[in-house]
């Protein structure tokens, strides 16, 4: 590698961040580890039934690998998991054997389906919804803007999910309440049948995000260069679009990738109220049948995009605002 590279002050910056990233995912891999391990009930005992013996659960857990300590099965676990190999599913000892990443796999193309159309639709209103609230400050317009968003932050999810599936799905019957897809619909059908997760997960995205960058562009508005453009006579829009909004491309895209790194760890209740075959329902269906593998496996991936989508918003603000590199 170049040595004028590595004496960059934006890639060693990049690097560190990678490598806090990195210790980050390690120390939540242990708490997931953890924190399943003492969930309360036994995959063994609710497959075999309260009759069976102990001698057969215990011969059970050792087919399962559980008879093995903690330590042991946690760097078999981690060690699989850094070459791409979760483990085998629990439900496997009963039949043909499933991956974890097999079950996974499809769910979470699903959810990243969900979340990008979703993205798609919330981002670009959000941030629109921003700039026009930032410019028509304290109009009536602005006070509207933020008494609606104020609202749809104090709604919880599942609330709004209802709430929509009753409006859009019952006495309005242009959506379907129900989110199945399948590979052999069309996109017509795939549309109207992720629609009301898409609107709940857009009302608080849209909320926050707009929230955020009227914030952002509202504090660049008081700097002296702005002044200036405004005493030169240059329009509004102008001033926002070309003098403000380039150096608040930071906040913004921290407050963007946050908001990503919700929709996928996030999604968790939207796709348990609209029976989508996302990550976070085959979470759910693993915690309720105890397979722990899938488990661990889906916690880890939520924590590894919550973090990369993080890591990817330092980034993007350091490449933005130069200044952040360089320390204080």
């Amino acid at each position: 590698m170049h040595p004028g590279i590595l004496s960059n002050p934006l890639f060693r910056t990049i690097l560190a961040r990678l490598g806090s990233g990195f210790v980050t995912l390690f120390v939540v891999s242990l708490i997931i580890f953890a924190a399943i391990a003492v969930l309360p009930g036994d995959f063994a005992k609710t497959t075999l039934g309260r009759a069976a013996t102990p001698e057969t659960v215990a011969n059970f857990q050792k087919a399962l690998g559980l008879d093995q300590p903690a330590i042991q099965r946690y760097a078999t676990w981690i060690g699989g998991a850094i070459t791409g190999d979760l483990g085998l599913s629990f439900s496997s000892g009963s039949g043909t054997p499933r991956t974890v990443t097999g079950i996974i796999g499809p769910r979470l193309e699903n959810t990243l389906f969900l979340a990008g159309i979703t993205a798609l639709f919330a981002v670009p209103i959000a941030l629109t919804l921003g700039i026009v609230a930032a410019i028509r400050r304290n109009s009536w317009l602005d006070k509207a803007l933020n008494a609606a968003t104020l609202a749809s932050i104090s709604f919880p999810e599942f609330f709004v999910a209802y709430v929509l599936m009753l409006l859009l799905a019952v006495k309005i019957p242009v959506f379907y309440s129900l989110a199945r897809i399948t590979p052999d619909m069309g996109a017509v059908e795939i549309f109207q049948r992720i629609a009301l997760p898409v609107l709940t997960l857009s009302f608080g995205i849209i909320a926050h995000m707009m929230r955020m960058t009227r914030a952002a562009i509202i504090g660049l508005l008081a700097h002296p260069y702005i002044e200036m453009a405004k005493l030169k006579g240059v329009p509004p829009w102008r001033i926002v679009l070309r003098h403000a909004l380039p150096n608040a491309w930071a906040p913004i895209a921290a407050v963007v990738a946050f908001n990503l790194a919700y929709l996928i760890v996030g999604v968790v209740v939207v796709e348990v109220v609209f029976v989508y075959p996302g990550i976070g329902q085959a979470m759910v269906d693993a915690v309720r049948t105890r397979d722990i593998p899938v488990v661990q496996g889906c916690a880890l991936i939520f924590a590894a995009s919550y973090i990369l989508l993080n890591l990817l918003a330092d980034i993007i603000a350091i490449a933005t605002n130069p200044r952040l590199a360089h320390p204080r």
